[in-house]
């Protein structure tokens, strides 16, 4: 049935979307937070400005 088929691909299309939504989410808490990156600020006091 030939106009059954843009449902086909709507519902391929929607399969790939959630697979690709879900597997962002779970890389997203997956990540392990480095303690390098917690303690970062910038030191205003040893910047030396020339001008």
């Amino acid at each position: 049935m030939p106009q059954m088929a843009p449902m086909m691909w709507l519902t391929l299309m929607m399969f790939f979307i959630i697979t690709l939504i879900i597997m962002m989410t779970l890389n997203y808490f997956s990540m392990q937070p480095s303690p390098s990156h917690t303690d970062f600020s910038i030191k205003t006091n040893t910047i030396s400005w020339m001008w």
